[in-house]
């Protein structure tokens, strides 16, 4: 989007944000949807007597402007005073608290909508805001420190997603200022004591009068809306998300495990809801780091709403926040703060994720919240090693392989029946074979299953250890017995792009390339960042099928991503003899030979677990065609 032609203008920004939520929805959907719907009506009502507008209120959030940053503050005060008195006719459990942030910043007025900067730093204020209380920014001090009653705590410059500077921020105390001097109260004369008096009596007033801005903030378009004619694939018939790896603001990079492994629960719960459509976390840790915008992910990735967040850690405490945005119109749905203890973190993990599921409308049944909830274990410092061996397991090395197995050995050896240790010790077995490593693949092999089949005699509901199983089956030529493995390993991980691609392996390699091409679509559309093993199997299938072009289509774009891919290379060249381009097909098989020197043909036909041996026989002798020249 360009600014040209927009309006411009210097606003008063406040955004609020109910806390907890999805809680309150889990426990009571009636009563929670008729609070907010008042407390709503309260806001909307105190913003417009503080001449301010509701720009936004989607899910339960509010955005408003205002032309004063005095008129925001004194709303914001009012606001959180009445909701407070509200809350206290309710139970404890069923009150509802907001935290609202306000920031003095210049924005783009398009529409009745504002986006810009100045939006996205009042959001991120309030996710500083405690439940019930304000936090503004140094502009916005700036603007009142002089002209309110109230007190104020500095809370030192900020640093905020999406920002490139840090943020000044203050958290509003909402009571009379504390004076340096003072006169004795004896010596006071009589009418500035009950000047005092009404000039509190005021304040208090004011404060309740502010009470409806601050819920409408939850729009804040801190992104330029993303476009459906520039996104890289058709937006899914359901709601779309992509979860973008939380940020690390521990200073510390040997605690990237942690808010790694956040995120990746996030995902994998996500993943088993058949009515959501998730991008696979191989794709969203593309931007791990990277200084992205939501509209870029969004247009990138085919996904309506993006999740991102952050995470401090301590040794007893954590603090989590998490916003999700609505791409398609540049505002966020809901944004919140967890300032928890350590211990408290699976609970932190449920609320995300129901929280996510609430404001998209998806509704679970009782067995799909049982397995999303699903932990394995309550015991805390288990878990945090399972997330550092899961950590060394994603880069994919024979040190790392070596150093995830120990951790999760020593899981086992102090918690026996946790079962996805025992999958993740699986996948080590698994990823030894993959890189070469293991000096008996076969024994490898025989491991990485006997362990998956232990994780499921504890577990029967984890996908992943059905889609080793599945995958061993294959590679032993057991056919039938992968592809049911495999079909269960798809049904428990709707959203599972390594199971798609997995079973479209399996059917590929078992001589039904027609079923296995759709289920690698979805896998590639699950995976947009495609890793090369999926273009090779890709056109595998459609090469089976007699599609050749097609199938060099996917091999190019492959090597175009991954030049040094071997099977990329040798699977062009055979597509290329079978296209009667000899030529281009001997330049392929230069290029595997430069990639692995020792590749013998011979080996690689033995390896070949092609149950058809018509095309089996076809994919060899093509190849021995491209290496003719080599041989001669």
């Amino acid at each position: 989007m360009t600014q040209e032609g927009f309006k411009r203008k210097l606003t008063a920004i406040l955004s609020a944000d109910a806390v907890d939520y999805s809680r309150l929805m889990a426990e009571d959907e009636t009563a929670t949807v008729k609070t907010i719907a008042f407390y709503r009506e309260i806001m909307a009502s105190l913003i417009k007597q503080h001449r301010g507008r509701v720009v936004d209120s989607p899910g339960d959030n509010v955005l408003a402007d205002f032309s004063s940053v005095v008129d925001a503050v004194q709303c914001a005060v009012a606001v959180q005073n009445e909701f407070q008195s509200r809350n206290a006719e309710l139970a404890e459990s069923r009150r509802m608290e907001f935290r609202i942030g306000i920031n003095l910043g210049d924005v783009i007025d398009e529409d009745n909508r504002i986006y810009g900067d100045g939006v996205n730093v009042a959001a991120r204020l309030e996710a500083l805001a405690d439940p019930g209380g304000i936090c503004v920014s140094k502009a916005a001090f700036d603007q009142i420190e002089t002209k309110l009653p109230l007190g104020y705590e500095y809370l030192g410059e900020q640093s905020v997603k999406n920002i490139l500077t840090p943020v000044g921020a203050y958290r509003v105390l909402m009571q009379p200022r504390v004076t340096m001097a003072k006169m004795p109260e004896k010596e006071k004369p009589v009418h500035k004591r009950r000047r005092t008096i009404v000039v509190g009596a005021v304040a208090v007033l004011i404060i309740f009068f502010a009470v409806g801005f601050w819920w409408f903030y939850m729009n804040r378009p801190s992104v330029e809306p993303a476009s459906v004619e520039k996104m890289a694939y058709s937006l899914p018939d359901k709601p779309s998300i992509a979860v973008l790896p939380f940020d690390n603001l521990t200073g510390d990079p040997e605690q990237e495990y942690f808010s790694d492994g956040l995120t990746e629960e996030i995902i994998t719960a996500l993943s088993k809801v058949p009515k959501m459509f998730v991008i696979a976390r191989n794709s969203t840790f593309v931007y791990k780091k990277k200084p992205v915008k939501v509209q870029k992910v969004a247009e990138d990735l085919g996904v309506r709403y993006v999740l991102e967040g952050s995470v401090r850690k301590g040794e007893e405490k954590v603090r989590i926040t998490a916003q999700l945005i609505d791409a398609l119109t540049g505002h966020h749905l809901w944004a919140e703060r967890y300032d928890r203890n350590l211990k408290d973190i699976f609970a932190v993990q449920d609320e995300i994720t129901m929280r996510i599921l609430s404001a998209l409308e998806v509704r679970l049944t009782d067995g799909e919240q049982a397995l999303i909830q699903k932990k394995g274990t309550n015991n805390l410092q288990t878990y945090l090693k399972l997330l550092q061996g899961i950590h060394y397991s994603h880069v994919v090395n024979p040190e790392n392989v070596i150093k995830a197995r120990r951790i999760f050995e020593e899981i086992i050896a102090e918690e026996p029946n946790y079962a996805i240790a025992y999958s993740q010790i699986a996948r080590t077995y698994w990823n030894e074979v993959y890189l070469g490593a293991s000096k008996s693949p076969k024994e490898s092999l025989r491991k990485a299953a006997d362990l998956a089949k232990k994780s499921l005699s504890i577990d029967q509901s984890l996908g992943v250890s059905y889609a080793y199983l599945g995958h061993i089956s294959i590679m032993r030529r057991n056919w039938e017995k992968g592809i049911s493995l495999l079909n269960q390993a798809v049904e428990l991980e709707p959203n599972g792009a390594e199971s798609h691609y997995l079973m479209g392996l399996g059917l590929s390699f078992s001589g039904r390339p027609e079923e296995a091409i759709p289920i690698l679509q979805k896998a590639m559309r699950l995976n947009p960042i495609t890793p090369a093993p999926y273009f090779n199997v890709m056109a595998i299938a459609y090469r089976m099928v007699d599609q050749i072009d097609k199938a060099i289509e996917f091999l190019e774009k492959g090597i175009q991503r991954y030049p040094n891919f071997l099977f990329l290379h040798l699977n062009l060249s055979a597509c290329y003899i079978l296209a009667g381009r000899e030529q281009e097909a001997q330049k392929e098989a230069k290029e595997v030979l430069r990639l692995n020197p020792k590749f013998s043909l011979d080996r690689f036909k033995k390896a070949l677990t092609l149950k058809d041996q018509e095309e089996k026989k076809r994919f060899i002798g093509a190849l021995r065609n491209a290496f003719s020249v080599q041989n001669d």
